[in-house]
């Protein structure tokens, strides 16, 4: 490591942000202390000390907050204020109650891990929430209480126009997430659930063909073109080219098309794992070679590796060389099927920077072009 670089830092998800603000809560109320902090074991190994934010009784009720931090994970999530109203009263027996409450997200669609009806959160934060009562109430056992847990993010609603909890069914809020807790920088493990849950929802109404694109933009242009379909067939896998290709084989989908601008197309192409500028180079000098066995033109070949951009390379070609960008289309199927099952049927359709089809290639259940 050079000393300019630095290393990233690790932070905590929703779901462990939800346990600590619960875990102080319920502490003030079996002990009548306040605590400043709180330990959180993660599901995996570790734990993390969480500070509290906020936390104040009010009629039989202790609210505390705490504020999470995604470390250096960019996290739409990252110092958001997440809380817990927490309340215990003495019962037959012991029981857990988790409700959502303001800016937490409710199901409405089949094919999550929640069911439809239940707040948005998952059974990894479940869990630690159980962990975390546990942890303050096990010298107690002669006792029965019932916790009755409402989680809360003030924000939530707003934060949640930033994500894709909308076209997943979630309504109302954010999903409360994480799978052990941690959230390791630039894993983007946060974005790939997300996609694993737009191909689940998919999945379980009936959707067999999907329209990948790259972002918002992309998808836009791809429901303009294929109007019939439902909105749940339509997935944005920003930059996990093979990934989600690896997530359909898991599932009964049939095929797959690809709806992308010109850039990222040359990077399917390519067969690039992650497409992302920071883990993957566009290679205009490849692009250069394919327009010359194309074409035979050697000044347009040396232009095109000139160029600065994929938008600059792109109109050397519109016009008189479509014939190279319907191979990059050709391409990317190909690149494709390595990931996915054979009996996936994949198409590309590469657009211009207005939205506009310039070229489209489906290869057949692996049978051939067509």
């Amino acid at each position: 490591m050079t000393k300019k670089e630095k290393k990233l830092k690790s932070g905590y998800t929703t779901g462990a942000s939800a346990a600590a603000a619960i875990k102080g809560a319920v502490y003030l109320l079996v002990h009548n202390k306040k605590k400043n902090f709180v330990t959180i074991p993660f599901l995996s190994k570790g734990s993390v000390d969480i500070q509290i934010f906020s936390l104040k009784e009010k009629q039989g009720r202790v609210f505390c907050s705490v504020i999470k931090d995604a470390g250096d994970d960019p996290d739409i999530t990252n110092k958001a204020e997440i809380g817990a109203a927490v309340s215990i009263h003495e019962s037959d027996k012991s029981n857990i109650v988790i409700r959502g409450g303001r800016g937490v997200g409710r199901v409405t669609k089949p094919g999550l891990e929640i069911p439809p009806g239940e707040p948005a959160i998952n059974p990894g934060p479940r869990e630690m929430i159980q962990q975390a009562v546990q942890d303050v109430i096990e010298n107690f056992e002669d006792r029965k209480w019932t916790v009755d847990i409402e989680i809360f993010v003030p924000q939530g609603e707003i934060l949640a126009k930033k994500t894709l909890n909308s076209r997943l069914g979630i309504i109302g809020g954010i999903s409360i997430l994480g799978t052990t807790g941690v959230v390791r920088p630039m894993s983007h493990e946060a974005y790939i659930a997300t996609i694993r849950s737009s191909l689940c929802v998919a999945s379980a109404i009936g959707v067999r063909t999907l329209y990948f694109t790259t972002g918002r933009r992309s998808e836009r242009f791809a429901e303009k073109i294929f109007t019939s379909e439902p909105k749940e067939a339509f997935v944005q896998i920003g930059d996990f080219f093979g990934k989600s290709l690896e997530m359909v084989s898991e599932m009964p989908f049939k095929h797959v098309i690809f709806v992308v601008f010109f850039g990222k197309a040359v990077k399917m192409a390519q067969g690039v794992y992650h497409t992302h500028a920071a883990k993957s180079n566009l290679s205009l000098d490849q692009l250069s070679c394919w327009a010359y066995e194309r074409t035979r033109d050697a000044e347009l070949s040396d232009k095109i590796k000139q160029s600065n951009t994929a938008r600059e390379a792109f109109f050397l070609l519109k016009e008189n060389h479509k014939d190279v960008i319907q191979d990059i289309s050709e391409k990317i199927v190909y690149s494709a099927a390595p990931y996915t099952s054979p009996h996936i049927r994949l198409k590309s359709v590469v657009l211009d920077f207005d939205g506009e089809v310039v070229a489209e290639v489906e290869l057949n259940a692996r049978s051939g072009i067509s």
